[in-house]
């Protein structure tokens, strides 16, 4: 009893004292993250939501070269609204709203179309696969600059695809588009097909390689065809693989610039103009700072409309 005594006695108790030092060790690692994390933060809302706030504000004064505050409405939208009817002869505004409705249409078809085929092929074990995937992924490691002036060399009728041509013989052959008004801006397509594609196939492929084998060999048994197979079972489950791969595309073409200024200068006389080449001209080299800051917040609210919807159905789902 008594050794039982002394024993229990001897139980060391801590002080407050002697505990404080592994709380403030607690606390510290806690903040650790938020501490780290905060210049970026900081930075992020300033450099970016503040100076979105900043063009908006911009977009309701008179600003020419320089900044004006002073609010003067929504002429500068109500400018941009005139523009997007006159196309009798065609405004810049009116070119560039149709140049990003062709360009996002095709641009956006072409790469999901041809990424799903892409990793379709792919996904059958094909001899070389791991050749021909890094093969397909090299264009989107390359900037649009380097894009853009690759195939402006190999596009152009005095230097690339034509001229060639013509020293084998086939001197018939024409293809003058990046020279053309009226089909550059499908020079801009063929451009930004090739460097997207193959990231949209890995991102299909990642999304094949998930499907269940399983369900697939349970399909065959009961006599589906390889169309069907894909149709019914295959395809639907991809479909947060085509979402996916459709904002992100989408996000790129609307802010598509030095894709086309390296590819086309622009176009002749503007005509492969997109609205941010729009943006740019009008508040760097026409002093029209209001008009090209509307043009911008008119973009990014499209953006906007296509990104908020996804997060909105993502975060709704995860809370389920």
């Amino acid at each position: 009893m008594t050794f039982m005594s002394t024993v229990a006695t001897t139980d060391p108790v801590l002080t407050p004292a002697q505990s404080t030092p592994i709380s403030l060790r607690g606390r510290l690692q806690d903040a650790l993250p938020k501490i780290v994390l905060a210049p970026s933060f900081v930075i992020t809302l300033v450099f970016v939501y503040g100076f979105i706030v900043w063009t908006a504000y911009l977009s309701f004064t008179n600003s020419k070269t320089f900044p004006s505050y002073a609010l003067t409405g929504a002429r500068a939208y109500q400018r941009l609204w005139r523009w997007t009817f006159e196309s009798d002869p065609p405004s810049s505004w009116y070119t560039s709203i149709t140049n990003m409705a062709i360009f996002g249409f095709l641009y956006v078809g072409i790469c999901l179309a041809l990424g799903l085929f892409l990793a379709i092929l792919l996904d059958q074990k094909i001899r070389g696969e791991g050749l021909l995937r890094p093969i397909f992924l090299y264009p989107m490691a390359l900037s649009f600059i380097v894009t853009g002036v690759a195939w402006k060399w190999f596009l152009d009728p005095g230097l690339g695809l034509e001229q060639t041509l013509h020293h084998f013989g086939w001197t018939s052959f024409h293809f003058d588009w990046i020279k053309n008004k009226d089909f550059v801006i499908y020079t801009v397509v063929i451009a930004g097909v090739w460097q997207a594609s193959g990231f949209v196939m890995a991102m299909f492929l990642a999304g094949l390689r998930g499907i269940d084998g399983e369900i697939m060999k349970a399909a065959q048994i009961d006599g589906a065809s390889a169309f069907q197979l894909y149709r019914r079972i295959v395809i639907p489950q991809l479909r947060p693989i085509f979402l996916s791969a459709f904002i992100v595309l989408a996000h790129m073409a609307i802010k598509s610039y030095d894709l086309v200024v390296a590819l086309t200068s622009g176009g002749p006389g503007g005509s492969a103009w997109l609205p941010s080449n729009f943006m740019y001209e009008y508040t760097f080299k026409r002093n029209e700072m209001a008009v090209g800051s509307a043009s911008a917040i008119i973009m990014l609210m499209t953006i906007s409309a296509i990104i908020v919807p996804y997060l909105y159905s993502e975060l709704k789902e995860k809370a389920r």
